[in-house]
């Protein structure tokens, strides 16, 4: 993949924030555990990893209703219950991650998370890598009135910076809904990976990098 930034070079932002899963961390094998365990006790054919990784991108309150019509909540009871039990025992963080983010907290420059994971779990997981400082925020789904692609949690990411949402924030995730989540919040999009073979290309971000490394170059470069 060719990293193609915006019209060049563009400015630094003096906010970044970041989506979770499969941005700055794995665990989609926890996450591929606890839904078969759901979709197996709704009577439904498991997942493959493949599957969840291209499939899983609203919040659980957002998908589940869809999958399991009037058994939503139930469904997201057996979730949860599972996901609590093993989602701290797969949790990695992805290549560049760390030194990223350093080089944004060197640099003075504001750093928040928006996922639609839970909060809560968003929360933990964060402390489990001793990464809770390293985030103003840490928004996850069911934290705001609406998860993304809503703006809401982006505002709410933002709160006490005195950083508005605009052109100064980049929103860095992998997947289209973190591309309409920084549209729809007018900040810039930046998209770090292949897209999983979703329709990114078409969607346009504003940044499409390869990986974590190069976006770090972008700040160190300048």
């Amino acid at each position: 993949m060719a990293d193609r930034p915006i019209g060049g070079t563009p400015r630094l932002p003096r906010a970044v924030l970041f989506d979770w899963d499969n941005t700055l961390v794995d665990n989609w094998v926890s996450i591929q555990d606890a839904l078969n365990a759901t979709l197996t006790a709704m009577g439904h054919a498991p997942w493959s990893l493949a599957d969840v990784r291209a499939r899983v991108r609203s919040s659980a309150r957002e998908t589940f209703p869809r999958l399991f019509g009037a058994r939503a909540n139930e469904a997201m009871q057996i979730f949860y219950d599972r996901f609590t039990a093993v989602h701290l025992n797969t949790l990695e963080t992805l290549p560049g991650a760390a030194e990223l983010l350093d080089t944004l907290e060197t640099l003075g420059i504001f750093r928040s998370v928006v996922s639609n994971k839970h909060g809560a779990f968003l929360r933990l997981e964060a402390e489990q890598l001793g990464w809770d400082r390293r985030f103003a925020h840490l928004i996850g789904a069911g934290d705001a009135e609406e998860d993304k692609p809503s703006s809401a949690p982006i505002a709410m990411a933002l709160e006490g910076s005195g950083i508005t949402a605009g052109e100064a924030v980049w929103y860095v995730g992998d997947a289209l809904i973190d591309i309409e989540c920084a549209r729809n919040a007018g900040c810039i999009s930046v998209l770090v990976g292949d897209g999983h073979g979703e329709e990114t290309a078409a969607a346009d971000p504003d940044i499409r990098l390869s990986d974590l490394s190069a976006l770090a170059k972008m700040f160190t470069t300048q």
